[in-house]
Order: structure tokens, then C-alpha cells, then sequence
């Protein structure tokens, strides 16, 4: 797996990025794959702290973890445990789905978390998506306290969702 190491106000010294690699590579026990996945991370700083992005896409799975601390290295160990945390996670599910094997896990190397249950959907609803543009869409899921909102855009006359971002703004999934 190659490392690609970026910064945004910030100076990237050596120690930071052989910490990186080195926790990265720890990684390497739970994947099977070739020497052209590349893992991307962004480190930012910013007032409140720093903030590691990772993301790592193989074959069939995109893994993507990211965390603010104080401590740009506590983050680092904090993005790893993320990711190890979303691979024992989903240890079952890439097991049944990856037949011949194909995924691109090392499966037999995941300890599996302990008590873990089963994902299961608990609520199906139906909805309508009523024309309206972005700001009364965002306007309608401030009002009903959801994360999400979804609404047929009055320009495009498509269905589009709005959410609210990890970082307080808002976000928009517009659809073909």
C-alpha cells in the first residue's frame, strides 16, 4: 500500500510522517491487495485542533476515518483505531459477501468485536419528496431535528437530499 502524506497549514516534518507510515502499515495485516492502493491522508490544522483525514480505497471497499484532537499524534492513533474499529465491524458482512474470496480483506486476521449484533432495519418509511429548493429543504430538516432531508429540487425537478456536515455546514446529494 503506498502512503501519500498531505498537509494544509501545516508543515509535514519527518516525524509526523514516518508516524503515519508506521501506523498505516500496521494496517497491511488485515488487507490483501497490490502496491497500487494508495492510502490518502490530509492533516489540517485549525484553532480547535488538529485533524486527520485517511482514506483507503481497494477494490471493493472504501475504508474513510477521520478525527479532531489537540494532539495531532493522539489523532493519528485515534484515526487508526477508527479504522480497525470499521473493519471488525464489518468483518461478517465482507465475509458473506466476498464468496471466492475476492474482497480484498485478509478476513482470518480480524478479531471479531465481542457481543457484536447484526445491523438490522428497525423502520422503513415512505415518503413523498415535495418541490422545494435547498434553503427551505435545509429550513424543513432544522425543523424536524433529522441529519438529513430529502426533497425534489424545484430547478432540476430531481430528487435531492441536504445534510448537515461533521463540521456545522451543510452538504448536498443532487441525483442524475
Amino acid at each position: 500500500m503506498k502512503i501519500i502524506v498531505r498537509g494544509k497549514n501545516i508543515e509535514l516534518t519527518e516525524g509526523i510522517e514516518s508516524k503515519i507510515n508506521k501506523k498505516l502499515n500496521m494496517l497491511d495485516k488485515y488487507f490483501i491487495m497490490s502496491d497500487n492502493v494508495e492510502a490518502k491522508v490530509l492533516i489540517r490544522t485549525y484553532p480547535l485542533g488538529q485533524k486527520i483525514e485517511v482514506t483507503i480505497p481497494t477494490e471493493y471497499v472504501l475504508l474513510r476515518a477521520e478525527v479532531v484532537d489537540q494532539d495531532l499524534y493522539n489523532a493519528i492513533d485515534l484515526v487508526i483505531d477508527k479504522l480497525e474499529g470499521q473493519i471488525r465491524k464489518y468483518k461478517t458482512r465482507l465475509s458473506r459477501k466476498s464468496k471466492d474470496n475476492k474482497l480484498a480483506f485478509n478476513i482470518a486476521s480480524i478479531v471479531p468485536l465481542e457481543d457484536q449484533e447484526e445491523d438490522i432495519v428497525v423502520k422503513t418509511k415512505t415518503i413523498s419528496p415535495k418541490p422545494m429548493d435547498m434553503e427551505e429543504a435545509i429550513m424543513q430538516m432544522e425543523l424536524i431535528g433529522h441529519s438529513f432531508f430529502v426533497y425534489r429540487d424545484t430547478e432540476t425537478n430531481l430528487i435531492s437530499v441536504a445534510y448537515k456536515r461533521h463540521d456545522g455546514g451543510y452538504g448536498l446529494i443532487e441525483t442524475e
